[in-house]
């Protein structure tokens, strides 16, 4: 199956370029000579049956797997060069949802946010630390007094918030999100589609959101890499993706949910 791109992208252009990943547990190969471009500005929409290591090749990228082989670069910088000094720049410069919002159950919101505040920008005053907190609090949607909540005082979607205004603690270029509509009821996650598509717009974001909700593909989505068969079989936009000739895409792409999300986009407001 030949669709790796659909145009030829400048490596200048690319917020994330990975070639030739391989990723293997024991005998179980999930990657083999993977290929992936991730634009830059562009909300990437990373699908794959269970399995096809969609956060596997998320935490290859972020540094916390070291893959078997491959190369690669995110923001211009070797993920695997071992420096010490790549590493701090690309964790500067991305921020991470992860699928259960991986809060620490004993800080409170603003705490959590706090968090990468204090780790990176140790020299700010606890004043600053609670301000920049706060606006990252309000940019995520919560209302200013969650910042004193603790996670178990939230609902699921106010959590997925709180995660996220934590992995916009450091004002990231780049911004990675596992499943974040998992979990939300149909309101809850179109509410949090639009945050986010809100937020990549007026803050020029580049984002790497790993799904299985095929409203958020329709939604917000510019690209879909899809995983099967150990590699990144395509990555277009959605109309070139439905025309793809594999039984994921098909049973996946036209089946009656993606007909209904494919709908819901052109609905009238």
């Amino acid at each position: 199956m030949n669709t790796p791109e659909a145009t030829t992208v400048e490596d200048t252009e690319l917020a994330i370029r990975v070639r030739g990943l391989v990723n293997r547990f024991g005998s179980q190969t999930v990657h083999d000579g993977l290929d992936l471009d991730v634009r830059r500005g562009e909300i990437l929409g990373v699908v794959g049956g269970s399995g096809t290591g969609k956060s596997v090749l998320m935490r290859s990228i972020l540094g916390l797997r070291t893959p078997d082989a491959g190369q690669i670069e995110v923001l211009g910088v070797d993920a695997r060069s071992g420096n010490p000094a790549d590493r701090l720049r690309i964790e500067r410069n991305t921020g991470v949802l992860f699928q259960d919002g991986a809060l620490f159950s004993s800080l409170t919101v603003g705490e959590n946010v706090q968090v990468p505040l204090k780790e990176h920008h140790p020299e700010l005053s606890e004043r600053w630390h609670y301000e920049l907190a706060l606006l990252k609090v309000k940019l995520a949607g919560l209302p200013a007094d969650a910042i004193n909540k603790l996670p178990s005082q939230l609902s699921g979607g106010m959590r997925k918030r709180a995660g996220l205004a934590r992995a916009l603690a450091l004002d990231p270029p780049l911004l990675f999100l596992d499943e974040p509509t998992a979990g939300l009821d149909p309101i809850g996650a179109a509410a949090f589609d639009r945050l986010i598509k809100t937020l990549q717009e007026a803050l020029g974001l580049t984002v790497f959101l790993i799904t299985h909700d095929l409203d958020t593909l329709y939604a917000i989505c510019d690209r879909v890499a899809v995983l099967a068969d150990h590699k990144v079989i395509a990555n277009a936009p959605l109309p070139e993706i439905e025309q793809l000739d594999h039984p994921w895409i098909r049973d996946y792409f036209h089946g009656p949910r993606a007909r209904a999300a494919r709908g819901l986009q052109h609905e009238p407001a």
